[in-house]
């Protein structure tokens, strides 16, 4: 009996070509296919891989956000027609001259940065004891309660706090305080707390027990632990609560119209001449102060080394 040539399997064998190689067919099925070629050559280049899941939410920041930046600083350097209204599409310092000498702005914008200052300073005496406890002292099933509880106030709507913090500052409310910046800093400090104790939290969730355990052993008490480990390993996640919250605090308007009285802040200028007094290129040139003034602060605080260690 004569055995098959496709051996056990019982497949038929691939017909050879005359020159005794193998036929197309053998060929086609050992030659990965395109889709095959280009996942070896991501998978073998991963910057270029990287490249491509970027390039779409990029092109987005790009377009929406710097084109909205773009815009901004272009229209600050129009005007506008005294008599008609109209935007004059000539290129001007007068917006910025009188941002930056005319006296009611210059006091606007330290006011401002006042204000952002004194939340960022609240947030952190607030943030960090609550992040250490939730962090250091609190077992695991109680940081994940805790945590909800910092991320529930962020569900409300940002007018329904402000408004509940108006009816408790009013002459007949619960504190009586009464409307001014102190009413906005205690406010915006509410508002913003949470971007500050999460930050910390996760900051202080990677620091290891060991090193405390370690400076304790070594003799170290409370305030010098605190201030020779905790702090130095704390310190950028402090920084990037700080980022949020003074930045949030610097721009803020809607809840000095609601709480702040008669105060005025850079948010509440640049609205005011947006809407009533339509001067948009003098708003431009208001609202390039406070991307001027965190510029200065991100480079002031990357030269720290805060931010390349978070």
């Amino acid at each position: 009996m004569t055995t098959s040539a496709s051996g056990a399997s019982g497949a038929p064998a691939a017909p050879a070509s005359p020159s005794g190689r193998a036929g197309p067919g053998a060929a086609r099925q050992g030659r990965p296919g395109p889709r095959r070629r280009l996942a070896a050559a991501l998978h073998r280049h991963a910057g270029v891989r990287l490249s491509l899941l970027l390039s779409a939410p990029l092109a987005w920041l790009g377009v929406a956000y710097l084109g909205a930046l773009a815009a901004l600083f272009v229209t600050a350097f129009w005007s506008t027609d005294a008599f008609t209204g109209d935007l004059v599409r000539t290129f001007t310092w007068a917006n910025f001259h009188d941002v930056l000498t005319v006296e009611v702005y210059r006091t606007v914008a330290l006011r401002s940065v006042g204000v952002a200052v004194a939340v960022t300073l609240i947030d952190v005496a607030i943030a960090f004891p609550m992040a250490f406890a939730m962090a250091k002292l609190a077992s695991p099933r109680a940081q994940r309660w805790l945590v909800i509880a910092v991320l529930t106030p962020l569900w409300a709507s940002y007018l329904v706090k402000a408004y509940a913090w108006r009816v408790m500052l009013s002459g007949g409310g619960l504190l009586g305080w009464g409307y001014g910046l102190t009413a906005t800093i205690a406010t915006l400090a509410y508002l913003w707390l949470p971007y500050m104790i999460l930050p910390i939290y996760a900051g202080l969730e990677r620091l290891p027990d060991s090193l405390l355990e370690a400076a304790g052993d070594l003799g170290a008490r409370g305030w010098r632990v605190f201030r020779t480990v905790v702090w130095p390993l704390a310190f950028p996640a402090i920084v990037a609560g700080s980022v949020f919250t003074f930045s949030l605090s610097l721009g803020d308007y809607i809840a000095v119209k609601i709480v702040g009285g008669r105060s005025q802040l850079i948010g509440n200028v640049v609205y005011d001449n947006v809407g009533a007094a339509n001067n948009l290129p003098f708003a431009a040139a208001v609202a390039t102060v406070p991307v001027v003034i965190m510029l200065v602060y991100l480079a002031a605080v990357r030269r720290t080394g805060a931010l390349e260690n978070l």
